[in-house]
């Protein structure tokens, strides 16, 4: 169950949010807990979440190690700070932030394993796309572009997330039904590339307006192994609720 800041919250209401949310969960033990906050947050939330089992991630990194790069983060950089998990080829990166393509989140997931760290590379359509019935389309060739060229130790090692791009930060959320279709279309192209025990072992969260009042219908469907959750997130009982789901 993971939790993607996005771009709020400073390094003193990083530390409010950690002594608020681990009451909350610290009982948790049927999941996996990550956080995603803002880069200039992760030292203070590794701190605060210290011996919590909740592990910290960073939302974006470069795919070279160093360089003149100027804006840029390595994963070396964000792992040497305390994270353990990346995020890679957001939506918002795909499509407002940087404009990534499919080649570019491959080289991001290949320099987040060289590093040691666990990706969760992120795909799916836009409104334009799921009206017009190309969702699969899409999945597809991201699938090919972006995870497709990873060897099989590399892809044991990730986490996809499937966030329709016009269910985030919409109000909007996809259907148990529809989120357990692309879930199920994913796995499929992973089970083309790598097998059916790579594809069954691997782990496919949801993102896309995950809110208390929507999780647990999601949660009931078997292709749904977790959630990627946006705003719900910064709030600790919001996302204590959204946690304790599944």
């Amino acid at each position: 169950m993971a939790g993607n800041w996005k771009m709020y919250k400073t390094p003193q209401d990083t530390a409010r949010f950690f002594i608020d949310f681990r009451p909350l969960i610290a009982n948790v033990n049927h999941c996996e807990i990550v956080i995603f906050p803002p880069a200039i947050d992760i030292p203070e939330a590794v701190a605060s979440a210290a011996n919590s089992g909740i592990a910290i991630g960073g939302q974006n990194i470069y795919w070279a190690a160093e360089g003149a790069f100027t804006g840029e983060i390595s994963a070396q950089m964000i792992r040497a700070a305390g994270a353990a998990w990346v995020l890679v080829g957001h939506s918002e990166r795909r499509h407002h932030v940087a404009h990534e393509a499919d080649g570019d989140v491959l080289k991001k997931t290949q320099a987040a394993l060289s590093a040691g760290l666990t990706p969760v590379i992120c795909v799916g359509e836009k409104l334009e796309e799921h009206k017009a019935g190309k969702a699969n389309d899409v999945l597809v060739r991201q699938f090919a572009g972006g995870i497709a060229g990873l060897t099989e130790e590399q892809f044991a090692r990730i986490v996809i997330a499937y966030e329709p791009v016009w269910a985030i930060g919409t109000g909007q959320v996809a259907t148990p039904d529809i989120a357990s279709n692309a879930h199920k279309l994913i796995r499929s192209e992973a089970e083309k590339r790598f097998g059916d025990t790579a594809a069954q072992q691997l782990r496919i969260l949801y993102g896309g307006s995950v809110k208390p009042d929507n999780i647990q219908g999601l949660m009931r469907e078997p292709e749904i192994d977790g959630t990627l959750v946006g705003g719900a997130s910064l709030d600790p009982e919001s996302f204590a609720e959204i946690v304790k789901a599944a």
